[in-house]
């Protein structure tokens, strides 16, 4: 009698625990960190990494890479239902339904509403009609967590293709200036650049967090990637606002600050480090050598320059530590491809999300 009521607990704090973790990876509206989706995406993860480093070329690995967020997805839902069923078979078998294969039967059978399970009495009943209540409630979550998440990849991906008409590909913060100065003018930047980006980093900081596969979502050109296209933008405004010659530019400034912090936001969710209060004069991650031949480009685009190379330096590289370390650890994480100043200089091991949280 001990043991049947033991195992009604269990199944009960399993199925618990399993809707907790579907509620909070798909309908609070923040970003909360969940373990178990955690969990499952790091072990699709290592399910990739042999066909991705069996490989012979790039664009086969990002074939495989392509499917990889996707298919998380459709093993998540499938670890809920199977949780679900599993804590039910510790409920039926604790309402004396059977043995422990009957009582997986009976929670089968409830599951998918197909009823071929005959239940007798009420505590029985009871069960069945909560489980087949959870099981479609798993399935109506994953209908409408699609959409959302559909939504916000094309909202992302409008701003990546438009980085890559800019900037090219993959984008670059010299080649989006360089491009500007020879079309439109820098005055252009603000309406075409700065403001959609900006709204777009605030947009990516609540999406990439509330829907925590989302980042591991690939854009449809494989040599394209939001995250390197994000800090191609960011050092476009990091030179305007250090190497070049021109009359300060708010916007591009406050675009700075609206990807930084979105940035380390995304970062923050998925356990990355970074420096919390970088100031200038700390290091990052770009040569000064590297600076040099874009401003050089710069110039030789007929974009006028600051003499002072030293100050201007520091300047740029005062920009560029506020993002450097989360632009580079989010490409790692995402294994972007490479990319200038960003997915070119990911480690060998790059970040992966740490599984230490206490919700599930």
């Amino acid at each position: 009698m001990v043991g049947a009521g033991l195992a009604v607990l269990l199944g009960v704090m399993l199925v618990v625990v399993t809707i907790a973790s579907a509620v909070g990876t798909v309908v609070v509206p923040r970003g909360v960190p969940v373990r178990l989706p955690l969990v499952v995406f790091l072990v699709v993860r290592k399910l990739f990494v042999i066909p991705v480093r069996s490989a012979r070329q790039p664009a086969r690995a990002e074939h495989f890479l392509a499917h990889y967020a996707p298919i998380s997805l459709l093993v998540l839902m499938a670890t809920w239902l199977t949780l679900i069923a599993a804590g039910f078979t510790a409920i039926y078998w604790g309402l004396g339904t059977g043995p422990v294969l009957k009582s997986f039967e009976a929670s089968g059978s409830s599951i998918t509403t197909l009823g071929f399970v005959p239940l007798h009495t009420a505590p029985e009943q009871a069960a069945a009609f909560v489980e087949a209540g959870l099981g479609l409630l798993v399935l109506a979550l994953l209908v409408t967590y699609l959409p959302s998440m559909y939504a916000a990849f094309q909202r992302r991906e409008a701003l990546v293709s438009l980085a890559s008409i800019q900037a090219g590909t993959p984008a670059t913060g010299t080649g989006l200036l360089v491009r500007f100065n020879l079309i439109r003018g820098f005055e252009a930047l603000e309406p075409q650049v700065w403001e959609p980006w900006t709204a777009g980093f605030v947009d990516i900081e609540e999406s990439h967090t509330s829907l925590a596969a989302l980042p591991f979502f690939r854009s449809p050109q494989p040599d394209r990637s939001w995250i390197t296209s994000a800090g191609a933008i960011l050092d476009a405004a990091a030179l305007l606002a250090s190497t070049v010659e021109i009359e300060r530019q708010p916007a591009a400034e406050l675009c700075i600050r609206a990807g930084y912090l979105s940035l380390r936001r995304v970062a923050t969710h998925f356990d990355l480090a970074y420096p919390p209060d970088p100031v200038r004069g700390d290091p990052i991650l770009i040569e000064r050598e590297e600076w040099e031949e874009a401003r050089q480009a710069l110039a030789d685009a007929g974009i006028p320059v600051r003499d002072d190379l030293d100050e201007a330096w520091l300047d740029f590289a005062g920009w560029r530590v506020n993002y450097d370390a989360v632009v580079i650890g989010l490409a790692g994480m995402v294994g972007a491809p490479s990319a200038p100043w960003s997915a070119d200089r990911v480690p060998n091991k790059p970040h992966r999300p740490r599984i230490r949280r206490r919700r599930w």
